[in-house]
């Protein structure tokens, strides 16, 4: 059925990290309204769609999305309101269009996004249908429920501490269901946080939510979370509880080099840490592992741990389907990170994710550090069929709602859980 728009209004508002965002509401014909928070990210890929910033430095120091914002209560509102569309393929199309740039740089990817997200919403609720219901899905991979990657210890640019790798997650990959799951990662982090607060380390917390305490090095943290897994009371490895990094290469690769503490790694040296950690940890999955424009070292990190791990291409592939075309070609990684606000619309996320799968790369949806209450991506991973997303620790409201979200789809539908 056709959907048509009656207004788009959009407002300034914040995100989990004290940064302007938008809410973008979509009204259809009739009254029917309904609204999306739109993420921001930190480590960001340098070919990502582009973020509308104002860059008033007399407010939020640069930050406001005041432009973006009001791209949405005139172009955007003026170019929808009347028509109506008969999917959201073509309403991302038409925003395309009307943005004109490769880059989404003139009306911001942040006002697009959101309106693209709010329709579906719309769309969805006039159905009478879920959201993950209702949104387009891939051939071969059915509806599940996600294996959760908490993302329980920070460092890189989420974290005030000298940790270079940006995230340390666990993955309850032999969970009987999303439940026992999401529980198993409630309870690794509290033994995790007690662990660390018996040795005096901080418990403060990164910007998603994990722990931020003063280590140096992923050896150190890897030591720890096996001893969190194991103090409560699971195992580690396929049938248990397994480790997931994104060390965020890019954020500490110069001049050809990796700058981890006082070393300065050649791209040998980096990839013989990573193949080390993985022999002595149980590591099933690296993101980010080489720098994003650096496609030898990519290559190489494919042919050396391509066969022993999941390695996901986040800031090198920024979900561009394009890019992730050409790395595929490239022999570059083996899975790619899944971000709705890195291209700017649903469907060009859902081009992306179809493109892994037909090639046979795996899919990881996900948050950004900078997040709102938001829940989307938890029915959009269960309408892929991906089996995989990371969301942030188990803790913090906007992390926390997309994992009751799962638990209300789990309990209202009955779908499989696990990797695709």
């Amino acid at each position: 059925m056709p959907y048509q728009i009656e207004n788009v209004q959009a407002i300034e508002t914040l995100d989990s990290r004290a940064k302007p965002t938008l809410q973008v509401a979509v009204t259809l014909a009739g009254g029917l309204r309904a609204t999306a928070g739109v993420p921001s990210g930190a480590s960001t890929g340098s070919r990502e769609a582009v973020e509308l910033r104002d860059g008033d430095p007399d407010r939020y120091s640069g930050q406001g999305v005041l432009k973006a914002v009001s791209n949405c209560n005139t172009e955007i509102r003026d170019l929808l309101s009347g028509r109506a569309f008969d999917s959201l393929a073509a309403l991302d199309q038409a925003l395309i269009d009307l943005d004109g740039t490769p880059n989404k740089a003139r009306l911001g990817a942040n006002a697009i996004l959101g309106t693209s997200m709010a329709f579906a919403r719309a769309a969805a609720i006039a159905d009478g249908k879920e959201l993950w219901q209702w949104l387009p899905t891939i051939e071969g991979q059915a509806y599940r429920l996600p294996v959760p990657c908490f993302n329980v210890l920070n460092g890189g640019v989420h974290a005030p501490n000298p940790l270079e790798f940006q995230e340390f997650m666990i993955s309850p990959l032999g969970a009987p269901s999303m439940p026992e799951a999401v529980r198993a990662g409630a309870e690794v982090y509290s033994a995790l946080k007690k662990i660390l607060a018996s040795r005096g380390y901080s418990t403060g917390l990164g910007d998603e939510g994990g722990f931020a305490p003063d280590l140096a090095t992923p050896q150190q943290v890897c030591d720890l979370l096996v001893e969190a897994i194991t103090t409560a009371g699971y195992s580690h490895g396929r049938s248990g509880i397994m480790i997931a990094l994104d060390p965020a290469s890019s954020e500490f690769h110069k001049d050809g080099r990796y700058l981890i503490g006082e070393s300065q790694l050649s791209s040998e040296q980096m990839i013989a840490l990573l193949d080390e950690l993985v022999e002595r940890y149980p590591i099933w999955s690296i993101e980010d592992g080489a720098a994003e424009d650096d496609l030898a070292d990519w290559q190489t990190l494919t042919r050396e741990l391509g066969d022993k791990v999941q390695l996901v291409g986040d800031d090198n592939f920024c979900t561009n389907p394009a890019i992730i075309s050409e790395a595929i070609d490239n022999g570059v990684a083996n899975a790619a990170l899944i971000k709705v606000n890195q291209i700017g619309t649903v469907t060009e996320a859902i081009d992306a994710i179809r493109l892994c799968h037909t090639n046979g790369y795996a899919q990881m949806v996900s948050h950004r550090s900078g997040e709102t209450p938001d829940p989307f991506i938890a029915d959009f991973v269960v309408a892929m069929g991906s089996g995989q997303i990371k969301t942030g620790a188990p803790a913090r409201g906007e992390r926390i709602a997309k994992y009751n979200r799962l638990l209300e789809i789990t309990a209202s539908a009955s779908l499989p859980y696990g990797l695709a």
